[in-house]
C-alpha cells in the first residue's frame, strides 16, 4: 500500500504526456469558410413604430450548427438615414459587435431595437428596411430588418389651457398625462387614434367632446375608420387584448357636459372614470353613445390628491359622485366590474350590452355594482346612488351566477329601475329588493341550444369575439322602443315595434 500513491502519481504523469490535448471540440474555433450560421428568422419585423420613440426589443436567435466554435468577426447594421438601430449582444448595448464566439452546437441571442426619425411629409405609415450583417470566416450573411414608421402628435405632461382640436391626420401619443383645464374644451375628430404609454391618462377638468358631432349616414362596420380609438402604445400582436396597459380617461370634479360617441376604449385600468371624491355639486356628467369599452384591468388604484385618499378597482364605467348616461354601449371582458357607482352617483343604461367574460383573472365582483357608502380618507361616507337600466343585457362569467350587486340596496331600492332587460341574477329575482320579473325582464336564461351572443371566450374558442346577438337569442324582439333611439351601436335601424335587447340589433333575424 505504501507504493500505491507514488504509482498513481507516475501513471497520472504518463497519461498527461502521452494522450493528445483534451480541449473540447466545441471550444475549438474553426476558420473553415464553409462554417456558416443559421438564423431563426430571415426578417426581423417591427410593428408600426412612432417616430422619435424607441421600440421594444425584437429577438433573433443565431445558431452555430457546426461541431466546432465559430468567431463572428462583426455583427452590424447599416443604420440608413432616418432610422437608428441598436443591438444587445452578450449583455452589451452596441451599434456593432465584434469577435463574438459561438460554441459548437450552440446559439446566440441578438436583441434589436429601433428608433425612427420624423419625416414631415409622411402622414401614413412608411416602410423602413435595413440589413443586419454577420461576417464569419470571410462569409457575409444578412438578415433583413423591417420597420413601419409613423409620425404622431406627442402629448407629454401636456396641459391644455385653451379650446383645442385633436385632428385625425396623425396618431396622438400620450406620455404620463394630457390635462384638459377647467372651462376648456378638447374636441376629438372622427377617426382619431390615441395611443397611451404605460400608466398614462387623459385627465379632463373641463369638457371632452369625443366624436360628438359625427353623424353617420348608413350602417357602420365595427372597424369603421370614423370611430375614435383609444388604446395602449404597444403595437405588437401579443398586447392587442391585454388589460391595464394605460390608465384610462378620467373626469375630474370640475368637468362638465362631456360627450363620448362612436369611440372604442380598450386595454386600460379604467374606461371612463368620474373622480369627484369630495362630492362637489354639480356632479360631473358624461354621455356615452355608440361605443365599445373592453379589456379593463382589475388592479386597484389608490388616488391621493388635495388631501383626499381613496382606493378604487378598475371598471369600464366608474362614477364616484358622478353621472353617466350610456346608450348603445358594449362593455366587455372587464377583470372586475363593468359598471360601478358610489356616493350618490347616477347611472343610466339604455340599449347597452354588458358581456363580462373574464379569462385572464379570477373575477370577484359582479358586472354591475352600486354602493351608497365608500371610505374616503378612512372615513365612511354615504349618499344613495341611482340606477336606471332599460332594454339592456347584464351578463358575464361569474361562477356564482350573480352579475348584480346593490350593497345595502334596501336603503335605496326606490332609486333602482330595471326593465325589459336580460339579467344574470339570483339575488334579485322576483322577491327581495327588486321584483324584476314584473318589469319585463328575462332572468337567468339557460344558454343552449340557443345562445345570447354569436361568439364568446367560452363558445367557439379561437374565433373573433362577437357580442352581437345570436340568431335565436332570447334577447331578440323583447325590448320596448325608446324615444330618440331608433338605431343600434352600428347605426342600424331597430325594429320600430319590437326591437332587440342590447347594443346590437340583429340583421335579418
Amino acid at each position: 500500500m505504501r507504493f500505491l500513491l507514488p504509482l498513481l502519481l507516475v501513471l497520472s504523469a504518463l497519461v498527461t504526456v502521452l494522450l493528445p490535448g483534451c480541449e473540447p471540440k466545441e471550444d475549438i474555433v474553426t476558420t473553415d469558410s464553409s462554417a456558416r450560421l443559421e438564423f431563426a428568422l430571415d426578417t426581423v419585423k417591427f410593428d408600426t413604430v412612432f417616430v422619435s420613440v424607441g421600440t421594444v426589443s425584437k429577438r433573433l436567435w443565431v445558431y452555430n450548427r457546426n461541431a466546432r466554435a465559430v468567431r463572428v468577426a462583426e455583427i452590424s447594421l447599416q443604420n440608413r438615414p432616418g432610422i437608428t438601430y441598436s443591438l444587445l449582444v452578450n449583455g452589451e448595448v452596441t451599434l456593432a459587435a465584434r469577435d463574438v464566439e459561438i460554441r459548437g452546437k450552440d446559439s446566440l441571442l441578438v436583441l434589436v431595437r429601433a428608433t425612427i426619425d420624423p419625416t414631415p411629409n409622411d402622414l401614413k405609415p412608411f416602410l423602413v428596411v435595413d440589413d443586419l450583417k454577420f461576417r464569419t470566416n470571410g462569409n457575409e450573411q444578412v438578415v433583413k430588418v423591417l420597420s413601419y414608421g409613423q409620425n404622431a402628435y406627442f402629448h407629454n405632461q401636456e396641459e391644455i389651457r385653451r379650446n383645442t382640436v385633436w385632428k385625425a391626420d396623425k396618431p396622438h401619443v400620450i406620455f404620463d398625462y394630457a390635462f384638459v383645464d377647467s372651462l376648456v374644451t378638447l374636441t376629438i375628430e372622427p377617426g382619431a387614434r390615441i395611443y397611451s404609454h404605460a400608466g398614462a391618462a387623459l385627465l379632463v377638468g373641463g369638457t371632452l367632446r369625443c366624436n360628438a358631432d359625427f353623424r353617420p349616414t348608413g350602417e357602420l362596420k365595427p372597424t369603421d375608420r370614423n370611430f375614435v380609438r383609444f388604446q395602449a402604445d404597444r403595437r405588437e400582436e401579443f398586447y392587442q387584448e391585454i388589460p391595464g396597459q394605460w390608465a384610462g380617461i378620467w373626469f375630474l370634479s370640475s368637468s362638465r357636459d362631456n360627450v363620448v360617441r362612436f369611440t372604442e376604449i380598450k386595454n386600460s385600468a379604467f374606461g371612463l372614470l368620474v373622480l369627484n371624491p369630495k362630492a362637489l355639486r354639480p356632479f360631473p356628467a358624461v354621455t356615452v353613445e355608440n361605443s365599445v369599452i373592453q379589456n379593463i384591468s382589475s388592479a386597484k388604484q389608490q388616488f391621493t390628491n388635495a388631501g383626499v385618499s381613496v382606493g378604487l378597482d378598475g371598471a369600464a364605467l366608474l362614477a364616484l359622485s358622478g353621472n353617466f348616461v350610456a346608450r348603445n354601449v358594449l362593455m366587455a371582458n372587464c377583470e372586475q366590474s363593468a359598471v360601478t357607482g358610489f356616493l350618490g352617483s347616477s347611472v343610466q343604461l339604455d340599449y347597452c350590452t354588458i358581456a363580462n367574460y373574464t379569462t385572464q383573472a379570477n373575477r370577484q365582483t359582479p358586472s354591475v355594482l352600486l354602493a351608497a357608502a365608500l371610505r374616503i380618507n378612512g372615513q365612511l361616507q354615504t349618499a344613495a346612488p341611482r340606477l336606471t337600466v332599460r332594454n339592456s343585457i347584464v351578463w358575464g362569467s361569474m361562477r356564482e351566477g350573480e352579475e348584480l350587486e346593490f350593497v345595502d340596496g334596501e336603503q335605496y331600492a326606490a332609486n333602482i329601475s330595471i326593465s325589459n332587460s336580460v339579467l344574470k341574477t339570483k339575488k334579485y329575482d322576483n322577491t327581495g329588493v327588486l321584483g324584476q320579473r314584473k318589469s319585463g325582464n328575462i332572468l337567468n336564461p339557460v344558454e343552449g341550444p340557443t345562445y345570447l351572443f354569436k361568439s364568446t371566450p367560452f363558445r367557439f374558442r379561437g374565433k373573433t369575439l362577437d357580442y352581437q346577438l345570436d340568431t335565436l337569442s332570447v334577447a331578440g324582439n323583447k325590448a320596448v322602443p325608446l324615444p330618440g333611439l331608433s338605431t343600434d351601436l352600428l347605426n342600424r335601424l331597430r325594429n320600430p315595434t319590437t326591437p332587440d335587447i342590447g347594443a346590437y340589433e340583429r340583421v335579418n333575424p
